[in-house]
C-alpha cells in the first residue's frame, strides 16, 4: 500500500555521512522524498510501499555509518500533498537545536592509504578526510554542521574536490573539511628564531617530511594539530626530552608518546586486546599502558622500574644509617631485607632505561620520559599530518601539549611564536583556525574496563544518555570544580559534557573556561532554566556561575542557583553514567579524593555517603587532621606526614622512639614551632578527611616526593607505581591496621594503628615496594570492612566507587573485590573519569533530580 510519512531522526547524525546512507537506501527501496539536517538532527519526508518504507527504516539503523549514533527515530504520516519524482538530498533547514556535534575522529583507513598513494590526488596532503573521520568540534562554529559553519569556510572548494563532495556515491559526500593541496589549508615550517629556512635542508619531499628529520636530530618541534599545538621531541633522546622537560619547566610529570604504529609501541609495552582496541580507535586517545620491564616477564606490573632504582639508593643511603639496639651500642645496618640474596629484590643499574630484553630494541625509551612509572602513555597518529611525519620514525616520540605552565594549549599561529618560541626550535604550522580547543584524551584499562582519566579529544562532546526519570529534565547548566574543569549542559534526557579545560587558578585557563562555556551555549542553543555549581564558595566556576545565575547571560533575569556537595555530585556522576534510576533508592557511596568542601565547613576526602540524586547522609569518614599550610600541603607531601603524625602520637615522644628514621630527622629541620602555631590556633590548618593527603603522608614517609610534588597527584601515582604486586593478595599484608570509633553520630576511620605499625617497618628497615603494598592492601581492606559494618544498619545493595582516588587501579580492585565477596553490586566510573572531570555532570543530574520534585 503506498504511503508517506516524515521521519524524524535524533542523535549523531550530522558530519558522519549519515544523508548519503539515507539515500543511497532509500533509493535502494525505489522510495521518492528528501532527507536534510536541521538543528534537531535529520529529518526525512519519504514516500513509497508501506513496506520497503518499514525495511528503509529498519535497514537505517542497522547500516548506521561507523561515527554515527542513532539515539530515537519517530515517525508519522505525511498530511500534506507530495510533489517528489525522486529522492534528493536537500538544504538544511534552521530551527531549534537539539542535534550534537560529533567528536573529531582519527583518520580512517582509506584515508589513510590514499596519504601513502603516490598515485592518488590525496598524496601526502596532511589534511585529507572524508566523512567517516576528521575535525569536527575542534572547527565548528555553529550548528548546523555546514562548512559554512567550520573554519573550512575560509577555503572555496577547487573544481575536483567540489566534485566528490556533491557525488552522493562518494565517501567525502557533504564531507564538510574536504579539500585538497590545490584549495586546502597549508603546513609551513618556521624556524623559532625567525631565521629563513628550506625544507630541502631536511627533507627532499617537504616541510611536514622535515620535521621527522628534524625529531631525529634532537631538535624540539612545536607543531599544530587538530585541537591545539604540541611539542615534540625524540622520546629515545634523552638530552632532548631534559631539554624539553628543562625549557618547560615541567619537571616531572610524564610525557604522552605517539608512535607510527602498534609494532613499535610492542617494543616498550606488550597492550592487551582491550588497549590496542583504544590505541586504533576513531577516539585514539593516549592509553596508559604498562611498560615492559625487568629481567623476565613475571617482573611486568610489578612496579620493578622504579623499585630498581629507588632500592638502589635505599641501600647506598640505607647501609650508612644506624639505629640504636637497647642496651648496646648502634648497630650498622645491612641492606634493607635481604635482597642482596633475592633475584626479586637485587640491586640493578639506577640508569636502567624502561625496555624489554626480549625484543633486542635500539632505541631506549628516555629516563626522563616517566620518571617514577611503570606505564606509558601512548597514542597512535590521529591525523594525516600525524602519519606523515611519522612515516620515516621507526621509534616513539614525545608529543605533549604546547602550552606554558599551568596555562591552556595554544591554538593559534601568532599565540604559539610568542609563548613556545623559547621552548621549540621550530614551528610547524597551518592555516585552518582551530575554533575549539581540544586536548588529547587520557584512559588506561582496568580489568577489561575502561576508565577515563581525561575526556577531550574524541569523546567530547559525545552526549551521555540519562537514566529514566531524567527524560523531561530542565535546561541545567553545571559549572564544574575547580581542578580538571569540565562543564555540563543537560537537556532532552542527555547530558553534554565539554572536553577537559583544566585548573581554573590559572587566568589564562579560566578565560579559555569562559570562551568555551559561551561557544556551547551559542553551539546548542542553551538557555540555562538553572545553574548548578560547587559548594566551595571560593571556587571561580562557583563565582562565575552566581554572576550567571543572578544575571542569566546579561538577560536580566535570575534562574535558580543550586549548591551542590562535592562528594554527592562525584557520586552522582557515577550514579547517572551507570543508568541508576531517578527514583532508585539511596546507594553507599564512597568518594575518595583530594579535597572537597563539606557541609560542616571542613575539607571532605574520604567519605562513605548514603546517596540517592536528592539527598545524601553521612554515614562514615576518615579522621580529619590538619592540612598544615593550606594549600601548600598539596605541593609538599611531608607537611602531611607531620599533620598525621602529631595527630596520633606525641612529638616528643615519637622522637626517642624513632629517632633515627630520616622522615623524623627529615622533619624536624623544618620550622615545627611556626608549624605548630598555626594547627593550635586554626590558622592556615584547615581539617580534612583527605585519603589523597593521606595517601601524600605515607609517600613522603617512605621517602617519595617527600619534600615536593611537581604536579598533582605525584605522590600517589608514584607510590602505586612502586607497590610489589606479588603481594597484594596475600593477607598477611592486610596488616597495618586501621582503628574505627563513633562519634557525632558517624563512624570514624582513624590511622593511628596503621602509623604505628608502618613506622615499625621503616625501622626494621622493610623495602618501600613492601611498605606500599602492604598500605594499599590494607586500605582496601579497611574499606570493605567499613561497608560490612554500615550494611548492618543500613539498606545497601551498590556501592559507588568514585573520587580521584579511585583511579589508582591496585586500590580500585582490591576494594572491588572484597565488596563483590560481601555479595554487594560495585558500580564504577568508565565514560566519565573518576576525578573532578566527571563532577559537572553529578552536579547537572543533582540539580534536575531536586528541581523536578519540587
Amino acid at each position: 500500500m503506498f504511503t508517506e510519512e516524515i521521519i524524524r531522526v535524533r542523535g549523531i547524525v550530522q558530519g558522519v555521512g549519515f544523508r548519503p546512507t539515507v539515500y543511497r537506501l532509500a533509493k535502494a527501496y525505489g522510495l521518492q522524498g528528501e532527507v536534510c539536517n536541521d538543528g534537531q538532527g535529520v529529518l526525512i519526508r519519504v514516500s513509497g510501499c508501506e513496506e520497503f518504507i518499514e525495511e528503509f527504516v529498519q535497514n537505517l539503523q542497522k547500516q548506521c555509518p561507523p561515527l554515527a549514533r542513532i539515539d530515537e527515530v519517530t515517525r508519522k504520516r505525511y498530511e500534506g500533498k507530495s510533489t517528489f519524482g525522486d529522492f534528493v538530498i536537500s538544504d538544511s533547514l534552521s530551527s531549534a537545536v537539539k542535534t550534537e556535534i560529533p567528536a573529531d575522529a582519527a583518520t580512517c583507513p582509506k584515508c589513510k592509504a590514499e596519504i601513502f598513494d603516490p598515485l592518488n590526488r590525496w598524496y601526502r596532503y596532511p589534511f585529507t578526510n572524508c566523512t567517516h573521520c576528521g575535525p569536527r568540534l575542534s572547527i565548528t562554529r555553529a550548528i548546523p554542521y555546514d562548512r559554512d559553519n567550520t573554519s573550512m569556510a575560509a577555503f572555496a572548494m577547487c573544481a575536483e574536490c567540489g566534485r566528490e563532495y556533491n557525488d552522493v556515491e562518494n565517501r567525502r559526500f557533504h564531507a564538510q573539511p574536504v579539500a585538497c593541496q590545490i584549495c586546502g589549508p597549508k603546513a609551513w615550517l618556521e624556524r623559532s628564531d625567525n631565521q629563513p629556512i628550506t625544507s630541502y635542508m631536511f627533507s627532499m619531499l617537504d616541510d611536514v617530511d622535515a620535521v621527522c628529520t628534524l625529531l631525529q636530530k634532537g631538535e624540539i618541534v612545536a607543531i599544530k594539530g587538530l585541537g591545539g599545538f604540541h611539542l615534540a621531541c625524540d622520546a629515545t633522546q634523552e638530552s632532548a626530552v631534559q631539554k624539553l622537560r628543562s625549557r618547560k619547566q615541567r619537571n616531572q610529570k610524564p610525557f604522552a608518546l605517539m608512535a607510527k604504529d602498534i609494532s613499535v609501541i610492542e617494543e616498550y609495552c606488550t597492550p592487551s586486546a582491550k588497549e590496542r582496541e583504544l590505541l586504533e580507535s576513531p577516539a585514539a586517545p593516549v592509553v596508559l599502558i604498562q611498560a615492559n620491564a625487568g629481567d623476565d616477564d613475571e617482573e611486568r606490573g610489578s612496579g620493578r622500574i622504579q623499585f630498581k632504582i629507588r632500592l638502589e639508593k635505599f641501600a647506598t643511603e640505607g647501609n650508612q644509617r644506624q639505629i640504636p639496639t637497647e642496651g648496646n651500642p648502634p648497630a650498622v645496618l645491612a641492606p634493607p631485607g635481604n635482597f642482596s640474596q633475592n633475584s626479586k629484590f637485587k640491586i640493578q643499574n639506577p640508569k636502567s632505561k624502561i625496555q624489554n630484553p626480549k625484543s633486542k630494541i635500539q632505541n631506549q625509551i628516555a629516563p626522563s620520559v616517566a620518571p617514577g612509572q611503570n606505564t606509558l602513555g601512548f597514542m597512535l597518529p590521529y591525523t594525516p599530518l600525524h602519519h606523515l611525519i611519522l612515516r620515516r620514525m621507526n621509534r616513539p616520540i614525545v608529543l605533549t601539549s604546547g602550552n606554558l605552565s599551568d596555562e591552556p594549549q595554544c591554538i593559534d599561529n601568532v599565540e604559539a611564536r610568542d609563548k613556545l618560541g623559547k621552548i621549540a626550535d621550530y614551528f610547524l604550522l597551518h592555516n585552518r583556525e582551530i575554533v575549539n580547543r581540544v586536548d588529547d584524551s587520557v584512559v588506561r584499562v582496568v580489568g577489561e574496563k575502561v576508565l577515563t582519566i581525561r575526556r577531550a579529544r574524541g569523546y567530547a562532546p559525545t552526549s551521555i544518555n540519562l537514566p529514566s526519570g531524567f527524560e523531561s529534565v530542565p535546561h541545567i547548566l553545571a559549572m564544574g570544580s575547580q581542578l580538571k574543569n569540565t562543564f555540563c549542559l543537560l537537556r532532552d534526557g542527555k547530558a553534554i559534557l565539554s572536553q577537559h579545560i583544566g585548573d581554573l587558578e590559572s587566568a589564562a585557563t579560566f578565560k579559555s573556561y569562559q570562551d568555551t562555556l559561551n561557544l556551547y551555549l551559542n553551539l546548542f542553543e542553551h538557555q540555562p532554566e538553572a545553574i548548578a555549581v560547587d559548594l566551595h564558595p571560593e571556587y571561580f566556576s562557583t563565582k562565575l556561575g552566581k554572576q550567571l545565575a543572578h544575571n542569566q547571560y546579561g538577560h536580566g533575569t535570575a534562574v535558580p542557583l543550586l549548591h551542590i556537595q562535592h562528594h554527592h555530585a562525584h557520586i552522582a556522576a557515577c550514579m547517572a553514567e551507570n543508568d541508576i534510576n531517578i527514583n532508585s533508592p539511596p546507594v553507599l557511596g564512597i568518594a575518595l579524593d583530594g579535597l572537597g568542601y563539606g557541609e560542616d565547613g571542613t575539607l571532605w576526602g574520604g567519605e562513605f555517603l548514603l546517596a540517592d540524586y536528592r539527598h545524601f547522609k553521612r554515614l562514615a569518614t576518615f579522621k580529619p587532621v590538619p592540612m598544615i599550610g593550606g594549600t601548600q600541603a598539596m605541593r609538599e607531601p611531608w607537611r602531611n606526614t607531620y599533620a598525621q603524625l602529631i595527630s596520633a602520637f606525641d612529638w616528643e615522644d615519637l622522637k626517642q622512639k624513632y629517632k633515627y628514621l630520616d622522615i623524623l630527622e627529615f622533619i624536624e629541620q623544618k620550622p615545627l614551632k611556626l608549624l605548630n602555631q598555626l594547627v593550635q590556633k586554626g590558622i592556615n590548618a584547615p581539617l580534612t578527611s583527605s585519603v589523597g593527603r593521606l595517601f601524600d603522608a605515607v609517600a613522603a614517609a617512605i621517602g617519595i616526593c617527600r619534600e615536593q610534588c611537581s604536579y598533582e597527584g605525584q605522590a600517589a601515582i608514584e607510590m602505586e607505581a612502586l607497590a610489589d604486586t606479588h603481594l597484594l593478595n596475600k593477607k598477611e599484608y592486610f596488616n597495618y591496621k586501621f582503628k574505627f570509633y563513633w562519634s557525632d553520630n558517624i563512624y570514624y576511620i582513624d590511622s593511628y594503628p596503621m602509623w604505628q605499625a608502618l613506622l615499625n617497618d621503616l625501622q626494621q628497615p622493610t623495602p618501600q615496594a613492601v611498605i606500599a603494598a602492604k598500605f594499599h592492601t590494607s586500605l582496601a581492606h579497611t574499606i570493605v570492612k567499613m561497608v560490612n559494618n554500615l550494611l548492618q544498619k543500613n539498606d545497601i545493595s551498590q556501592v559507588v566507587l568514585t573520587g580521584g582516588v579511585f583511579q589508582n587501579c591496585i586500590l580500585l580492585e582490591q576494594v572491588t573485590q572484597g565488596l563483590k565477596k560481601l555479595g554487594i553490586n560495585v558500580l564504577t566510573h568508565s565514560l566519565v573519569p573518576a576525578n573532578d572531570g566527571g563532577l559537572s555532570l553529578g552536579q547537572a543530574v543533582i540539580a534536575a533530580a531536586q528541581l523536578m520534585s519540587q
